[in-house]
Formats: structure tokens, C-alpha cells, sequence
């Protein structure tokens, strides 16, 4: 459960990270969406949501790897 539940909380980032890619992409091209008023703003907006998909995915890695590799510490304390 707790593992589907990880890849749900991943996997939600991973999509506003394409959403965002995708708008940066249109952005270059001047297909813009009617709700930006320029194609500009879409482009940073793309970008905002680029960067906090992306720095979520990366901040969970991060705190993930910190997390096993404390607990890998304490097994070798314990063995000595």
C-alpha cells in the first residue's frame, strides 16, 4: 500500500513537469492557450511548473537516499 501510494505522490509531479514542458514547447512555437494573454507568460509559467515538478521529484529522492543511508549507518554501529 505504502509503495502504490509513493509512486502516486511521484508520479502527480511528473505530470505537471510534462504539463510544463509542454507549455514551454507551445510557447516557441505560438500556440498559446486562451487563458495566458501572451505567449510569454505562458512560457514562465511553463517553466514555474517545470522546476517545482522536477525539485519535488528531486527533493523526495534526496530525503529518500538521506533517510537508507542513516539507517545504514546505524546497522554498521551496531555491529561494532
Amino acid at each position: 500500500m505504502s509503495r502504490s501510494l509513493a509512486l502516486i505522490v511521484l508520479f502527480i509531479p511528473g505530470i505537471i513537469a510534462a504539463f510544463g514542458i509542454k507549455l514551454m514547447r507551445d510557447a516557441l512555437f505560438s500556440e498559446f492557450y486562451p487563458i495566458f494573454l501572451h505567449t510569454g507568460i505562458q512560457f514562465v509559467v511553463g517553466l514555474l511548473f517545470f522546476i517545482a515538478g522536477l525539485g519535488f521529484i528531486g527533493g523526495f529522492i534526496v530525503y529518500r537516499d538521506r533517510k537508507r543511508q542513516k539507517s545504514k549507518e546505524q546497522t554498521k554501529k551496531m555491529d561494532k
